[in-house]
């Protein structure tokens, strides 16, 4: 659910010499990170295509620059606005999601709970929509 999506502060270590973030499976996010990846040179304003997983949960850092996530439970969005490499937004299974309004240079780290599994993925957010309304009492 909507709800369920949320941004976590991470731990942050100041020094003079610069700052230090550390990110642990299963004690500063709610998943063991099984997979990492991330989107870089991506043209300014620009967005990726958005899709939707089954059991995948992920958590995404903007790394550098900034740009915007929308989240979507199916039967409601929200966009969140990531510029800091310090907090990232938690994103549990079964959601859509969209990153959009690419920062030049900014690079967007994601942290997921599985590795890559082609039949995890909505790719048309139709088909996801149905999903979440087969589904509504399993989701709820």
């Amino acid at each position: 659910m909507l709800k369920d999506c949320r941004l976590i502060d991470l731990p942050k270590i100041t020094d003079q010499r610069g700052n230090l973030s550390v990110i642990e499976g299963g004690r500063h996010i709610p998943f063991d990170i099984k997979r990492v990846y991330y989107l870089y040179d991506v043209p300014g304003g620009s967005s990726r295509a958005g899709h939707g997983h089954r059991e995948l949960q992920q958590l995404i850092i903007a790394m550098s620059g900034s740009f915007d996530v929308i989240v979507d439970d199916g039967l409601e969005r929200k966009k969140y606005h990531l510029n800091r490499s310090y907090y990232g937004l938690y994103i549990p299974k079964r959601m859509w999601r969209e990153v959009e309004n690419f920062s030049s240079g900014g690079v967007c780290l994601v942290l997921a709970s599985t590795v890559y599994d082609s039949a995890d993925y909505y790719h048309e957010y139709d088909e996801f929509a149905k999903f979440v309304n087969d589904n509504k009492k399993e989701i709820l």
